[in-house]
């Protein structure tokens, strides 16, 4: 009786709990949401609490930085007879560092001064500085300090790295070449300034992310650029300045960098932090250090720039002089120039990074004819701060430039693209786990990533011009008595109450409630209960974020299409660029600058004189010239080549430095190019008349050529004819083309 009356309970009871436990699913649900959403909400105004304690506690210090490794101060900068708030530190290699090579040349990091702290290039152990020291260079790195020098320059602090420059090479007497200088964003525009002027204190030059073409851009895409001209141009900066006390805050420059992208900045960024509250507090807040490290600009130095370079485009035009009287002209500079930019930065798209190349050059033989070997890479979607601050884009490209920029100073003139691929199956212990090769390129191939047109240069240069006389007029009416009513209280009570600044000093330990909310926090950690990942209630939050996010970024992008739109109705109308002076002349918008005669004279002499020397030399020169034909036939080569080439200089008896053997190649690859027929028939007379020395001889250029493992029958037919000339070579003139 007892099992006829139980057995039917427990086939009732099966269903019974399923329906029960489905019906209060959702309510089961909600209250773990809830639960999990009270947490997350304590843990995320929690870390707040933290990081307005960090920001005050960076800000106390007397020089703030964000670098990951040590170092040690080698020049004040506010000891230099013109004083400024930049100084040099020598890097001290981590511990799991390979040693120094005492003869490998120095790398000097050059950090960003725009509105945010220095260290960003050292922010982590995979970084610009963390490969230098990874590949046993010498690493120094100028950073600054929060407040500028009263009075301090951008011509002050151009003196001031010089001075720097020249203590690391007094530094590295041994060091095969001149310093490889790194320069980020701001950084870069100023490293290629200096080197235009003082080129010898330069090796390579690396400028990651930084503008130098500044009106240049693609309609749709590049919104910044129309900022200038939609504010009528620099007034605002002097008016900015003069209510700072002389003092141009930084702060606005990262409100700029905010405003670009007002998705992340008002939810996905805070969003992000909140949903995964539990994992993501140590990044965020190791970020939140350097972009709440708020630094100081004099005026004088902010109206510079805008001026010169947002609004202006002088840099690239060679249109600056110093106060000297120097001409700044990028054509100048000695020192191979490697411009790393991306596709996915809106900050420094690539037509702003590598326009300069169209705004100074006609063709390639114009770079060529200035002696200058250009180096570019477009990265596909890293954003303006991935670039300096991305692991992986520091274990790939920066590794690559790094490990092979004695390749790059030998490269001879011309445009190149530094193309980086993943390692290839077979490749030598000499390889990493990529490979770069550096590929020639024409301007059309800069062209075809976007440029202006000529209509464009004109609107723009129509803004330029309305800002000129904008200024002027503030400088006459205005600027006097907007000065004699600035008090320095009011000034740093602004700059306190920067949008940009409060947030970070809402909420810290001093924030009323402060004490109870971490004691809170600390409890809520013990006791965390986050809710399942399958949450009807979470999902939906995840939709609604989305949302969000998409509700914002259409918003931004009418936004940035209005200001296009209406900065083309001004700037492009024609009527306002003939009140403005600019539809007098039709080159009114022209920006190359003009053929300088003396230059040009140099070019001439110079070309006469490799042409009359074009049979001289000997195996050396021999080897290089036939080298350089073999690899014309695929306009590339990748580092495996020069790895080659590096141990054959090596087992050389007579040990040539790398300058002597930058000249020598750069000589051969200009006689190639003036005379090519000429120059390879003219290998024959520079042989020794020993035949085995000859064949030793070919089979080196066989190794060099062969290493990159590329296949191409115009390169076996070049290889062909110069075995020819090498087994059956003749002494005596070369035969005349």
């Amino acid at each position: 009786m007892l099992e006829r009356h139980t057995q039917p309970e427990t086939l009732t009871a099966g269903p019974l709990q399923s329906l029960w436990q489905v019906a209060l699913r959702p309510l089961q649900d909600a209250v773990d949401y809830a639960w999990d959403g009270a947490q997350r909400s304590v843990l995320f105004w929690d870390v707040m609490r933290r990081r307005g304690n960090q920001y005050r506690a960076h800000a106390s210090q007397d020089a703030p930085h964000v670098l990951h490794f040590a170092g040690e101060v080698l020049i004040d900068g506010r000891t230099l007879t013109r004083p400024v708030n930049y100084g040099l530190v020598r890097v001290d290699p981590p511990a799991d560092a390979p040693p120094t090579d005492r003869r490998a040349r120095p790398v000097v990091v050059v950090d960003p001064r725009a509105g945010h702290g220095p260290g960003i290039a050292g922010f982590k152990a995979d970084s610009e500085i963390g490969m230098a020291l990874k590949a046993g260079h010498p690493c120094y790195f100028i950073g600054f300090l929060p407040n500028p020098v009263p009075g301090q320059t951008i011509g002050d602090v151009a003196a001031a790295e010089a001075v720097f420059l020249e203590a690391v090479i007094d530094r590295h007497p041994e060091a095969e070449g001149k310093p490889f200088v790194i320069g980020n964003c701001q950084a870069g525009w100023a490293v290629l300034m200096l080197a235009a002027l003082r080129p010898e204190l330069f090796g390579p030059i690396l400028v990651a992310g930084s503008p130098l073409s500044y009106w240049a851009g693609v309609h749709g895409r590049n919104p910044m650029r129309y900022s200038g001209g939609l504010l009528g141009g620099s007034a605002l900066t002097a008016l900015t300045g003069d209510l700072g006390g002389g003092v141009f805050d930084g702060a606005w420059l990262v409100q700029n960098f905010e405003n670009m992208n007002p998705a992340n900045t008002l939810w996905s960024k805070p969003y992000g932090l909140y949903a995964k509250v539990d994992s993501e507090e140590a990044r965020y807040l190791e970020f939140e250090r350097w972009w709440g490290g708020h630094v100081l600009l004099n005026a004088g130095e902010m109206q510079w720039i805008v001026d010169n370079l947002f609004v202006g485009n002088r840099l690239s035009t060679a249109r600056i002089v110093t106060g000297s009287g120097e001409m700044v002209d990028l054509r100048n500079i000695r020192s191979p120039i490697v411009c790393f930019c991306s596709d996915g930065d809106n900050i420094t798209p690539p037509q702003q990074a590598l326009g300069w190349i169209l705004d100074l050059y006609a063709d390639v033989r114009d770079i060529r004819a200035h002696g200058q070997t250009i180096v570019y890479s477009v990265h596909a979607n890293a954003g303006h701060l991935g670039i300096f601050v991305s692991a992986a884009v520091a274990r790939k490209e920066y590794a690559e430039f790094v490990q092979n920029i004695d390749f790059i100073d030998c490269l001879p003139p011309g445009l190149y693209e530094a193309v980086i691929r993943p390692r290839p199956d077979g490749a030598g212990p000499e390889v990493g786990d990529h490979i770069v090769s550096f590929e020639e390129r024409t301007l059309d191939d800069i062209r075809a990533l976007g440029c202006n047109s000529p209509e464009d240069d004109r609107a723009f240069a129509a803004a330029a011009r309305l800002s000129e006389i904008n200024l002027g007029l503030y400088r006459t009416i205005l600027q006097p008595w907007v000065r004699l009513m600035t008090l320095e209280p009011l000034a740093a009570a602004s700059r306190a109450l920067h949008p940009s600044r409060l947030p970070y000093e809402m909420v810290n330990d001093r924030t009323p409630g402060a004490a109870m909310l971490a004691s809170v926090a600390e409890t809520v950690r013990e006791h965390r209960r986050p809710c399942a990942s399958g949450n009807p209630f979470l999902v939906a939050q995840e939709r609604l974020s989305d949302l969000m996010e998409t509700l914002l970024n259409t918003w931004r992008d009418r936004r940035d299409r209005t200001a296009e739109e209406m900065f083309f109705a001004i700037y492009g109308s024609q009527a306002m660029q003939a009140v403005l002076g600019l539809r007098g002349a039709a080159d009114s918008a022209a920006r190359r600058p003009g053929i300088d005669p003396a230059h040009e004279r140099y070019v001439r002499e110079r070309i006469d004189d490799l042409r009359r020397r074009i049979a001289d030399g000997g195996l050396r020169e021999a080897v290089t010239r036939a080298v350089l034909y073999a690899l014309g036939a695929t306009a590339s080569a990748d580092e495996r080549t020069f790895a080659m080439i590096q141990r054959l200089r090596a087992r050389d008896p007579e040990k040539q430095t790398l300058d002597s053997f930058k000249e020598m190649l750069r000589e051969q690859f200009f006689q190639l190019l003036i005379d090519e027929e000429r120059a390879v028939d003219a290998i024959g007379a520079m042989l020794p008349s020993d035949p085995a020395t000859c064949n030793a001889a070919f089979e080196t250029v066989r190794q060099v050529v062969d290493a990159d493992e590329c296949d191409s029958l115009e390169r076996r037919q070049r290889l062909a004819r110069l075995e020819l000339l090498f087994r059956n070579h003749r002494n005596g003139p070369a035969k005349a083309a």
